[in-house]
């Protein structure tokens, strides 16, 4: 949708690496490592300013209000960066989704700036991603234990829901997701928009060159049918008048092939391919057209004698 040929450079890779690594970590020893990785506005001001991406790698395992082990929620990070970001990154482009990464992680750390909260956790991956690629594959069907279809859509709406019963009975840190989630969607919104809006830029050219094309063979299936019938005629004054025409619609310096040596086996020279083309139509008159027998003048006739 957004991206050009030959941009993906596979940065999911990278994320996927990432909460792999930063999982090692934080299953050694969880506080040092929250100590160390974790969101807090007092550090990165202090000069800590990893602390405004490493929080992302956290496996905290909260959806809201529900909590998992981050054993699982490592399992289920890296099967929707699996499924969703390689998909999100091929659709858009490294370049385009290494933004939309940024402005969801940075969002989110805005507002949980703003309320002295904490972060520990792949919000991104939860929510952010989860709504931009449900709003790119609206009709994806996933199943559970191979025999439960559950639409990726209604997995979209779960999460939202539980991501608003956070905000209001939660932490702020669920604000905080959730204004990176918006972040992020209003995003991929612009780059919807932007790109609509050079697709509707160009219509007009599109459908100019497509009213062209079918003014041209048009006005060749009728200058075909107009020649046929002049010749099966035998009316000169047609077929002067259909070479004049073709004379003035003939493009100078256009190279066509020799009648009797491009498909020479058609009975009358005119190939199918370049029927109705002035160039051609204009030829195939003066070669096709009936001779005129001179015919000699009526004997005068004797005058009678008395």
């Amino acid at each position: 949708m957004f991206r050009s040929r030959g941009e993906n450079l596979r940065s999911t890779y990278i994320l996927i690496f990432l909460n792999v690594a930063f999982f090692m970590l934080q299953f050694q020893d969880g506080a040092k490592f929250t100590r160390l990785f974790g969101f807090d506005r007092n550090a990165v001001a202090a000069g800590q300013v990893w602390r405004l991406f490493t929080y992302q790698f956290t496996q905290a395992g909260h959806v809201g209000l529900l909590t998992f082990p981050p054993i699982l929620t490592l399992f289920l990070n890296l099967v929707l960066l699996s499924l969703m970001g390689f998909a999100v990154e091929e659709e858009w482009g490294t370049g385009n989704f290494l933004r939309f990464y940024l402005i969801s992680t940075l969002a989110t750390v805005l507002v949980a700036a703003w309320f002295s909260t904490p972060l520990m956790g792949s919000f991104f991956i939860n929510f952010t991603l989860l709504f931009v690629y449900a709003a790119l594959n609206r009709d994806q069907t996933f199943y559970l234990s191979t025999i439960l279809p559950i639409r990726v859509t209604f997995l979209a709406w779960m999460a939202l829901a539980a991501l608003l019963t956070g905000v209001f009975f939660g932490s702020k840190a669920n604000l905080a997701a959730l204004a990176g989630a918006a972040a992020g969607f209003a995003y991929y919104l612009s780059q919807r928009v932007r790109v609509l809006a050079i697709a509707s830029a160009d219509l007009p050219q599109q459908f100019d060159a497509a009213d062209a094309a079918v003014a041209a063979a048009t006005r060749n299936m009728t200058r075909v049918a107009a020649v046929k019938k002049a010749l099966s005629t035998g009316s000169h004054s047609d077929i002067d008048r259909l070479i004049d025409l073709a004379e003035r619609e003939k493009v100078a310096g256009v190279n066509i092939c020799e009648p009797a040596d491009f498909k020479p086996e058609h009975s009358d020279r005119y190939c199918i391919r370049c029927e109705g083309f002035a160039e051609c139509t204009a030829r195939h008159l003066r070669i096709n057209r009936p001779i005129v027998i001179a015919q000699a003048p009526p004997a005068a006739a004797s005058l009678e004698t008395t």
